[in-house]
């Protein structure tokens, strides 16, 4: 498969691609006689696995443990790394729902004050107030 398809079918980008081979998280990829990569299929799945967790904020170097850890087969490790990742990941899912109450919190209060609502404006106010430990 030649690197736009590849890029197409992961999400990566085609200098991702690239950069994953020349750090070494991927094997080399050979080329066909016009000098194109070539991706073979199990390049591909691993590329696929790869970008999800990429996307997920996993850092290469985890990225590069995980793959080494795949191929030993140590299934304790591996859950390990995945286990703290998800901590991070849940952390960041916190955050993120923090931040989301507020805007929605916030478009109530815009919305009150919209419609000249005095007393609704008021208990927003409060629920602001009360809240103020927003990240």
């Amino acid at each position: 498969m030649l690197i736009h398809e590849v890029s197409e079918r992961t999400g990566l980008s085609q200098a991702t691609l690239r950069y994953y081979e020349r750090i070494g998280l991927v094997p080399p990829v050979p080329r066909d006689d016009s000098g194109h990569r070539w991706y073979s299929a199990e390049v591909v799945d691993d590329l696929t696995w790869l970008s999800c967790l990429r996307a997920t904020g996993m850092g290469i170097e985890d990225l590069r443990r995980y793959r080494d850890q795949r191929a030993d087969g140590d299934a304790r490790e591996q859950r390990l790394l995945l286990q703290r990742h998800a901590v991070r990941l849940r952390a960041e899912l916190d955050q993120m729902q923090a931040r989301l109450d507020y805007i929605e919190t916030k478009a109530r209060l815009w919305a009150a004050r919209e419609a000249g609502d005095a007393e609704a404006e008021a208990a927003v106010v409060a629920e602001l107030e009360a809240g103020r430990d927003i990240r």
